[in-house]
């Protein structure tokens, strides 16, 4: 109950508390301290409270001061006073003055009457009164060896009690201790084990305007006491009154309701006290426990391990043996019949040196045979090794010390339903091909609940935001129409019926440089031939039909080719780009979804929306190449023949995606050429 019976300013026990218009108190001479003065000749705005908990500050000629109008004023706790509350200094004049709350920092403005506005707590007070007679007892100093002695002095920062001796030595009012507050000794009723003093009879409050008038009635309206001189003067004349005994005794009963739910809730506290002490002791116990298990597992692994180990040693001992003893037997067996070959030349090279014919005759025959036979021993593949060096015998232990790099504890039992953990994006199958990239993941370790599918996102490419690019239960995904060029930012997560599970590691997957690609055989016209693998394109009709490219393009500067393989009777082809739902039966650029150059033999012309414009000399002819370049940052189109620029031309809408197109009829064939850098000789105009 300290804290509640003492200053927010100075520290200390109230001392001639006042009560304040937000129900909170400070001393009186604390108050005079916490003045603040207005600017000369400003009117603090006169907000009237929304709480009804202070409707009677206008009759009593006060209202809540706010720099902002809001009602409440500015308050700046510093370390200048015991409890960190700026202290201004005392102020004689009250008008333009108002007092902020240390503790809710609400301001309120005097009046002429100033903190005597302010009614008394004397109900505090006099429980201060009786806190202090509890505490009056003889107190010993704390810090004496032996035989303690009476305590002069108290510490209030400290909560130690001194005698003069012991404060003199180990808290001398010098350097940081200064600021420290001693007072007389007293003692807490706990560690003096007394009990407060009943009520003891004090003299009935009296009216803060008509001193000598004891409050006889409370206003309802204004919640607080009255005394019949304020009713008949009207002061309070419209406002609801009921005697002060009965709103007393009302008010008792409502603050003993309230204290037992409070004191059910102290009750429950305590309880969770024990509990969560309770659950100290059980943690230490339960770390304890699970430590000699983890302990136990990884024990039972590395001896699993170690046997293991032993079997495949057995192994590889097994294997050398046989090794070593298939080479020995070879060994033998090839020096044995070394030795009867060597042993047989040996004779025959004496039989040869003798002179009888006839005796050379006689045994002749029977030599040749064992010569014969001996060198038919030697057949194919008995000089050669029956067995290697090397061990054929591989042991792969990546999986298994990948899942000891990834061994960790389960989902805990108390939980049945969980989320999916991260997935695995497999870099090994994660590639670019062009300006589609293809992405696989796994789960490092299989997942204890269902995985119902999963989420792809990328981002744009310049490290923006991610987009979700695929949702599905498939753990592969293709994704078409990249930016060349590009580096994007990849990841992927899981999800179930319990909800989504966290992102895996992110992958960046670089775009191809240039762009390589065919002609479309599903978006061409009919009369459209395709050949060379979709790169060659000729057609059947003598009209003019559209053909467009695979590749898409909406930003980046790209530069592709087209080689004239036969060129009759001057047709006008036309090379550029078009949307995807341009017309594919007429010259391409007479819609407003195609930009082209047409092009003869002997000039050539921009076109879009069927608007000839920028004619240029310079036709086309067997074996001439025709380049295009698009440059989608400054919405231009280039055109090359034979190497020679045309353009650029920046024409109107030149913004989204956009494809490679030609247009041809039956007396012109061109084949595609992709993957090209810009040429060099490019001049930007």
């Amino acid at each position: 109950m300290d804290e509640e019976l003492k200053c927010p300013v100075c520290g200390s026990l109230f001392k001639d508390p006042i009560l304040l218009p937000c129900s909170h108190n400070v001393c009186l001479a604390c108050a005079r301290n916490i003045i603040v003065q207005t600017p000369e000749g400003e009117t603090p705005p006169q907000n009237r409270a929304s709480n009804s908990d202070y409707d009677y500050l206008d009759m009593d000629k006060m209202s809540m001061y706010s720099e902002t109008d809001s009602g409440y004023g500015s308050y700046t706790p510093c370390l200048k006073s015991p409890n960190g509350v700026r202290v201004f200094p005392p102020t004689l004049v009250h008008r333009h003055c108002s007092i902020t709350c240390p503790l809710c920092h609400r301001s309120v403005s005097l009046d002429e009457r100033g903190l005597r506005g302010f009614p008394r707590n004397r109900l505090l007070e006099a429980i201060v009164s009786r806190y202090q007679q509890s505490r009056s007892a003889n107190v010993k100093c704390q810090l004496c060896d032996r035989n303690p002695v009476d305590a002069t002095v108290m510490c209030e920062q400290c909560d130690v009690f001194y005698c003069t001796p012991c404060q003199q030595r180990c808290h001398p009012s010098r350097g940081p201790l200064a600021k420290h507050r001693l007072v007389p000794p007293t003692q807490s009723p706990v560690a003096g084990g007394q009990q407060m003093p009943t009520a003891t009879l004090r003299k009935q409050g009296t009216c803060a305007d008509h001193d000598t008038v004891n409050f006889s009635m409370y206003c309802i309206n204004c919640k607080t006491p009255v005394c019949m001189k304020c009713l008949e003067s009207g002061k309070h004349g419209s406002h609801d009154v009921k005697p002060l005994a009965a709103m007393w005794k009302q008010h008792k009963c409502q603050l003993s309701q309230a204290l037992n739910g409070v004191s059910d809730k102290a009750k429950d506290a305590k309880e969770f006290l024990v509990q969560l002490k309770n659950m100290l002791q059980q943690i230490q116990e339960n770390g304890v426990e699970f430590e000699a298990c983890l302990v136990a597992q990884c024990d039972a692994l590395i001896e699993a391990l170690t046997r293991q180990k032993a079997k495949l040693l057995t192994k590889v001992t097994k294997e050398r043996e046989y090794k070593l003893k298939v080479v020995r037997d070879q060994i033998t067996h090839c020096t044995m019949k070394l030795r009867q070959t060597t042993g047989m030349m040996e004779y025959c090279l004496e039989v040869i040196k003798e002179n009888d014919p006839s005796g050379f005759l006689q045994i002749s025959d029977a030599l040749i045979k064992r010569v014969t036979s001996s060198q038919d021993q030697w057949v194919k593949g008995a000089l050669e090794p029956k067995v290697g060096p090397e061990f054929d015998l591989t042991l792969n232990t990546d999986p298994l010390l990948q899942t000891i790099i990834q061994l960790d504890f389960v989902q805990s039992k108390v939980e049945s339903a969980t989320v999916p953990p991260a997935p695995l994006l497999q870099l090994e199958k994660c590639c670019t091909r062009n300006n589609s990239a293809t992405l696989a993941w796994r789960f490092s370790v299989s997942p204890s609940n269902s995985i119902e599918g999963y989420v792809l996102e990328l981002d744009d490419g310049n490290g923006g935001q991610y987009r979700e690019v695929y949702v599905g239960k498939e753990t592969v995904c293709t994704v078409d129409g990249l930016h060349f060029n590009s580096s994007y930012n990849a990841r992927v997560k899981a999800y179930n019926s319990t909800g989504v599970g966290p992102y895996s590691k992110t992958v960046v997957l670089k775009t191809s440089d240039v762009a390589w690609f065919t002609f479309d055989p599903a978006s061409a016209h009919r009369d459209i031939v395709l050949t060379n693998e979709n790169q060659t394109v000729s057609c059947n009709s003598y009209d003019d039909r559209v053909v467009l490219g695979t590749a898409a393009f909406s930003k980046g500067v790209h530069y592709w080719e087209l080689m004239v393989d036969r060129y009759d009777n001057h047709p006008d082809p036309a090379f550029g780009v078009a949307r995807i739902n341009t017309m594919k039966d007429m010259m391409l650029g007479k819609d407003d979804k195609a930009w082209a150059m047409y092009v003869d033999n002997n000039r050539s012309w921009f076109m879009h929306n069927n608007s000839h414009t920028n004619r240029a000399e310079g036709g086309i002819s067997k074996g001439a190449t025709v380049g295009i370049l698009l440059d989608l940052n400054k919405h231009t189109v280039t055109f090359f023949i034979n190497k020679q620029q045309h353009g650029p031309v920046a024409f109107e809408n030149l913004e989204g995606v956009f494809m490679p197109a030609v247009s041809i009829n039956r007396n012109v064939q061109v084949t595609l050429l992709t993957g090209m850098e810009v040429p060099k000789n490019f001049k930007q105009q």
